[in-house]
């Protein structure tokens, strides 16, 4: 994973924030964590979704059991930096829940119905975070 994440990163750069491949045409960022046991650094494409108050990430982890390392990560240090396209910019994460998870979701899952399956594929809540601007 990590060789296909490094290769995903680098065509991000050099491309102004644009990949091909499986990735080609959808919403991408690249969250920097701050690894829960490491305290290493870390750098994940990710998909988002563009919510008021900044960006909604989705630890889907292509419907594993369990949740990707950078929603560990974000849960233990939510401070985060994220790469949009070009700009870089601080943000802080929070867990959303309720309604405003349930409006999140559902949008997402609308627009990229491949997370809905990934969805049925576990028994866990898929979390939603935002990723808001530090200003």
């Amino acid at each position: 994973m990590s060789d296909w994440n490094d290769k995903v990163i680098a065509e991000f750069r050099a491309n102004g924030g644009q990949v091909g491949g499986h990735f080609a045409g959808e919403p991408l960022l690249l969250l920097h964590t701050i690894g829960a046991k490491s305290g290493q650094p870390r750098v994940n494409p990710v998909m988002y979704q563009k919510v008021d108050g900044g960006y909604a990430v989705f630890a889907s982890k292509a419907g594993a059991p369990t949740n990707p390392d950078w929603y560990h990560n974000l849960l233990a240090h939510p401070g985060a930096r994220v790469e949009v396209g070009t700009d870089t910019v601080e943000v802080l994460a929070r867990v959303v829940t309720g309604d405003e998870r349930e409006r999140i979701w559902s949008a997402h899952k609308a627009a990229y119905p491949i997370f809905a399956d990934y969805e049925r594929k576990t028994s866990r809540q898929i979390p939603v975070l935002v990723l808001e601007p530090v200003r």
